[in-house]
C-alpha cells in the first residue's frame, strides 16, 4: 500500500535481507528503488544481487545507499523520490542528534517515527529489517511493532532450507495466511508442492516414535510428521527436550499422559521434534505428540497413521477447527487410519485401542 510501513523480522542468518533484496530487484523494472543498507557495503550487495538475479546486468532503477545515518537517509529519499524503500536494518540506524548508540530505544524509537512520517508524507511504501531477541520477539522498543502498518516474521531453521512468511499485524489485509518458500545458493523461491513439505521421504514402515498430524498454516493444510523418543534415564530429574512445540504444552501432554493413561514416564527422558524445522502451534497436534511418546515408550509402529486432535488436562479429545478439511487433504495423500474426537472420545481410550 503506497505510504505503509512494514516491519520483517527474523532470526539472523534466515534469509530476511536475501528477501527483501529479490523483492527489489523484481520491482526495478518497472519502478525506482532504493535500497538502504547499514550491515553491508554496497560491494556486497552488488555480489549478492548478482547470485541472486540472473538478469542483474540490465538492473537500472535500483540506487544502494550504504549509509547508518538516519537523518542522510531520510534526505535520500527525498531527493531520489523513489517508489519503494528497503531499510536494513532499523537497529543499525543512528542520529546524531540522540544521545545513546545504534540500536538503543531511543534511537530504534527516533529512526522508526521518521520513516513512517516519510511514508505518509511522500506515499512511499517502506520495508523495514528490524532483529529479533533470543526470546523471538523484535528487538528494541515495543511500540516499534505498534507504530508499523503491518509486522511480518521470517521463520525456519538455518540448517533447513524451509522457510514460512507470517503476517502477526496486518492494517491492510488478513493475517491468518503465510507463505511458504524454500531457501538454496540462488535465493529465496515459492515452495511449489506444500502438502508433504514436513514429511520424512522414504520412511522404514517398522519404524516406532513417529506419527503423521494435519496442522493449518492460515487456510493451508500441510502434513506433519511428529517424532518421540522415550529411553530411560540415567539422571535424578529426566530430561524433556521440544522442537518445534512449546516446551510447557509437552509437559502438560506427558502429566496428561501420566495422570489418565497410567504410562510411567516420570523416570524416563522424553525428546519431541518436527521433522522438516516446522514451529507447531496448532493444539490439533497434541493428539500427535502423545501418540509418537506412547508409540516410542511402547515399541508399536504408527508411521502410517494420522492423528488430529486438540487434549484437554480431564484427557479429553477436544474438537478442532476444519477438522474434515483436514482429513481430507489425509485421505488424499493415502492415509487411511485417521484419528480424531470423532473416533473416540477420551486420549485413554485411544492408548488401549493402539495397544492391543
Amino acid at each position: 500500500m503506497p505510504g505503509s510501513v512494514a516491519l520483517l523480522a527474523g532470526d539472523p542468518g534466515v534469509g530476511k535481507s536475501t528477501l527483501l533484496l529479490q523483492v527489489a530487484l523484481t520491482l526495478s523494472n518497472f519502478s525506482k528503488v532504493l535500497y538502504v543498507s547499514g550491515e553491508e557495503s554496497a560491494e556486497q550487495i552488488k555480489l549478492r544481487a548478482s547470485r541472486i538475479y540472473k538478469n542483474y546486468s540490465e538492473v537500472k532503477n535500483i540506487s544502494i545507499l550504504s549509509s547508518t545515518n538516519t537523518d542522510l537517509v531520510l534526505s535520500a529519499i527525498e531527493e531520489a523520490e523513489p517508489s519503494l524503500v528497503i531499510i536494513d536494518s532499523i537497529q543499525t540506524m543512528e542520529s546524531e542528534g540522540m544521545g545513546g548508540l545504534s540500536g538503543s530505544v531511543g534511537q530504534v524509537r527516533y529512526a522508526a517515527s521518521q520513516f513512517i512520517k516519510t511514508a505518509k508524507i511522500f506515499n512511499i511504501p517502506i520495508f523495514i529489517v528490524g532483529h529479533v531477541t533470543k526470546e523471538g520477539m523484535v528487538a528494541g522498543p515495543m511500540v516499534l511493532s505498534h507504530m508499523v502498518d503491518t509486522l511480518l516474521f521470517l521463520e525456519g531453521e538455518k540448517l533447513t532450507n524451509t522457510r514460512i512468511l507470517r503476517s502477526l499485524k496486518n492494517r491492510f489485509g488478513p493475517v491468518d495466511e503465510v507463505g511458504i518458500f524454500t531457501m538454496d545458493q540462488v535465493g529465496i523461491r515459492q515452495a511449489d508442492s506444500t502438502d508433504q513439505l514436513f514429511l520424512t521421504k522414504n520412511l522404514p514402515e517398522d519404524v516406532t516414535g513417529s506419527i503423521i498430524s494435519v496442522t493449518m498454516e492460515g487456510s493451508r493444510v500441510f502434513l506433519v510428521e511428529i517424532q518421540g523418543l522415550v529411553v530411560s534415564s540415567k539422571i535424578p530429574i529426566p530430561r524433556r527436550v521440544a522442537s518445534g512445540i512449546d516446551y510447557k504444552r509437552l509437559e502438560l501432554l506427558l502429566a496428561v499422559l501420566q495422570k489418565h493413561c497410567s504410562l510411567p514416564l516420570s523416570g524416563m527422558d522424553v525428546f519431541v521434534n518436527i521433522a522438516g524445522g516446522l514451529k507447531l502451534s496448532d493444539p490439533a497436534a497434541d493428539l500427535g505428540i502423545c501418540l509418537a511418546i506412547f508409540s516410542s515408550f511402547k515399541n508399536i509402529r504408527l508411521s502410517r497413521t494420522v492423528a488430529i486432535s486438540e487434549v484437554g488436562l480431564l484427557g479429553e479429545l477436544r474438537q478442532v477447527q476444519l477438522l474434515d478439511k483436514r482429513i481430507k487433504e489425509a485421505k488424499k495423500l493415502g492415509f487411511k487410519n485417521i484419528i480424531s474426537h470423532n473416533t473416540y472420545k477420551t486420549l485413554n481410550e485411544v492408548i488401549r485401542a493402539l495397544g492391543k
